[in-house]
């Protein structure tokens, strides 16, 4: 491999528990309460607790493999050297799927919340584009979402280390922000709100909040991609990715349970007019402060830090992804080379900057979630698998870390994710269908002609 498409290392411990938090956090602060509408407080906990052994055991796992094979591509990686090339593809195409629409899904999100700080008046009116009606709100909305994303495809092309720095400020923010709202809302926990209407659909609503549930640490396996770009990487990964899973497991807990005792989980998920919504922190404190008390206002300012730390983080992850892919030939290989000045993967941020554009502008950021909640769970079930072919057949490998338990803590890992799997398809089926025509059309593409394109991993 060219010294000139090597990536810089320039990452130590902080930095990578500042990415590993910042991937996920933004799950604290929306998503998750829908679950509660689907299982109730009793249901989405079930899953809850489930996720967060499958997340446990998943992240304990994928650290073995980061360590020992420190690369940008992460799970593609991982599955080439242990499953082949066809099975490695596979992989990575999950895994781009993963980080290149988890993005676009957050940039709705920050529209979203940065517009409850323009005029009212601002959000009317409407036009008439291409013979489609959209209202000003809307436009505001994919307008600053587009911004969003030209600002943090920048600040990723020109270095790593002022990302990465950028990402550990906004998360040490967003940690706090939670913490901030639960010194307000656990002075008025109450264990009967939790019990309250705690299973309105059964256990069957359990199945159904799955996707919910791992909101809270869908993406921490992003910090796996940055490897190539840490100082000493078979130690400082373990580091980054036990702290921060220790850190999410804990503010999961805690926010949690804060939002939904404060009330019932009802005043997390509907307003007056009984409509849904996906601000759960908010409204917990507006129950107890009120729409008006600074602390209300300053709690929608943090979530919105803390959407901008999983959007940024995530771009940085999906850059490097993409950039292993087109390295070593299964992609263009222009998607495979760094800036020269920069030395980062400035096409393939760009690259998947476009992407998520054209998915943010349809508008559909339910069902994009759900498509990368699809492509994650792929690459658990695969990343498990190159574990146990790798302890099989490459005994002899260096292996810095060696994930405690084994083969107990993979095999949870792999038996949960299936699981969650098979229960997002029955919930899920027309999204489940583009999500596999999707893999379909990519896998057709490498068979005949990504193969052809191959270079040796080095």
């Amino acid at each position: 491999m060219s010294d000139e498409n090597q990536l810089k290392r320039s990452l130590g411990s902080i930095m990578l528990w500042g990415l590993g938090v910042g991937y996920v956090i933004s799950g604290m602060y929306f998503g998750w309460n829908l679950g509660l509408a689907e299982a109730g407080s009793l249901g989405l906990a079930i899953a809850t607790g489930f996720v967060i052994v499958m997340y446990v055991t998943f992240t304990l796992s994928y650290t073995e493999l980061a360590c020992s094979m420190p690369s940008a591509g992460g799970a593609f990686v991982y599955a080439n050297e242990a499953l082949g090339k066809r099975l490695g593809f596979l992989a990575g195409m999950a895994q781009n799927i993963e980080f290149i629409f988890c993005p676009p899904a957050i940039a709705a999100a920050i529209g979203a919340y940065f517009k409850l700080y323009l005029p009212e008046t601002w959000m009317e009116g409407s036009y008439v584009l291409f013979g489609i009606t959209i209202t000003q709100e809307v436009l505001i909305t994919l307008c600053i979402a587009i911004i969003a994303y030209a600002i943090f495809t920048i600040i990723n092309i020109l270095g790593v280390e002022s990302a990465a720095t950028f990402e550990l400020i906004v998360t040490v923010i967003a940690v706090l922000g939670l913490i901030l709202f639960a010194s307000v809302s656990l002075p008025e926990f109450k264990l009967s709100n939790m019990k309250a209407n705690a299973l309105p659909n059964g256990y069957w609503g359990v199945f159904a909040a799955i996707p919910f549930a791992m909101w809270f640490f869908l993406a921490i396996e992003c910090l796996a991609n940055v490897a190539e770009e840490t100082i000493n990487p078979q130690k400082k990964m373990v580091v980054g990715f036990g702290s921060a899973i220790f850190t999410l497991v804990l503010l999961c807990i805690l926010t949690f349970s804060s939002s939904v005792g404060v009330g019932g989980w009802e005043k997390v998920v509907y307003n007056t007019a009984g409509e849904a919504q996906d601000s759960p922190l908010p409204m917990a404190v507006e129950s107890i402060l009120g729409k008006d008390h600074f602390i209300y206002t300053l709690l929608i300012g943090i979530g919105l830090i803390g959407l901008i730390a999983s959007f940024h983080g995530i771009v940085l992850a999906a850059g490097r992804a993409t950039f292993e892919f087109g390295r070593v030939g299964y992609a263009p290989k222009f998607l495979g080379k760094v800036h020269t000045k920069f030395k980062t993967p400035a096409n393939a941020l760009i690259i998947n900057a476009l992407i998520g554009l054209i998915a943010l502008l349809s508008g559909r950021t339910g069902d994009i979630i759900t498509i990368a909640c699809f492509g994650a769970l792929t690459l658990y079930i695969i990343s498990m698998l190159s574990l146990f072919k790798l302890r099989k057949e490459k005994a002899e490998m260096e292996r810095p870390f060696k994930v405690p338990l084994y083969p107990i803590f993979p095999a949870l890992a792999i038996m949960i994710s299936s699981v969650a799997l098979v229960a997002m398809a029955i919930f899920n089926k027309e999204v489940f269908i583009i999500y596999l025509a999707i893999m379909f059309v990519a896998y057709a593409w490498f068979l005949f002609f990504g193969q052809k394109r191959i270079s040796t991993i080095n």
